[in-house]
């Protein structure tokens, strides 16, 4: 932009104190066992689920995913997981991650077979989103005790959003 005369010289030499380079998560696949683990104890720490861990195997799994959304793929994919398991489970292990990894990403991971909807209702049980998004709702209304800001703010959308999805849930 400073070529093109778009950006004034000056202020880019102001701001450009320090240049970082930070490479891909694909490129610092060592880097995830750490990242899981944060992310998951920090959302079971805001969704008040008790502490649970990730098997090795899940790890390695994870470490051989693409992430082209990079970081925050991957802390979607654990508070997926973690959100879904079963009731009472303290260790998510590869098949929590599967069938959420196919569907975020699109495709199969290497060696699997097996078409992109067969794997995804295989993992999830036949559990609709819209399901999932209602049960999320009433627990944290329930968990608030009613108090729609509250509950607004924890899921992340605007009151508005909130009464929109209450109606359409019958909540």
């Amino acid at each position: 932009m400073v070529e093109e005369h778009s950006f004034r010289e000056d202020l880019f030499y102001r701001i450009n104190l320090i240049n970082l380079h930070l490479p891909p998560l694909r490129e610092r696949r060592e880097d995830i066992p750490l990242l899981v683990e944060h992310f998951l104890r920090a959302a079971c720490a805001s969704n008040g689920i008790s502490p649970t861990a990730v098997s090795p195997d899940a790890i390695a799994f994870l470490q051989t995913l693409p992430f082209r959304g990079n970081i925050r793929e991957l802390k979607n994919l654990v508070e997926r997981a973690l959100l879904m398991k079963a009731p009472g489970k303290d260790m998510l292990d590869v098949e929590d991650f599967k069938a959420l990894a196919i569907s975020s990403t699109g495709e199969m991971n290497k060696g699997e077979q097996g078409g992109l909807a067969s794997g995804f209702s295989a993992g999830m049980d036949g559990v609709s989103l819209s399901s999932l998004e209602r049960n999320a709702i009433a627990t944290c209304i329930a968990k608030h005790n009613g108090n729609l800001s509250l509950v607004a703010k924890e899921l992340g959308i605007s009151r508005g959003a909130l009464y929109r999805k209450i109606e359409k849930h019958g909540l």
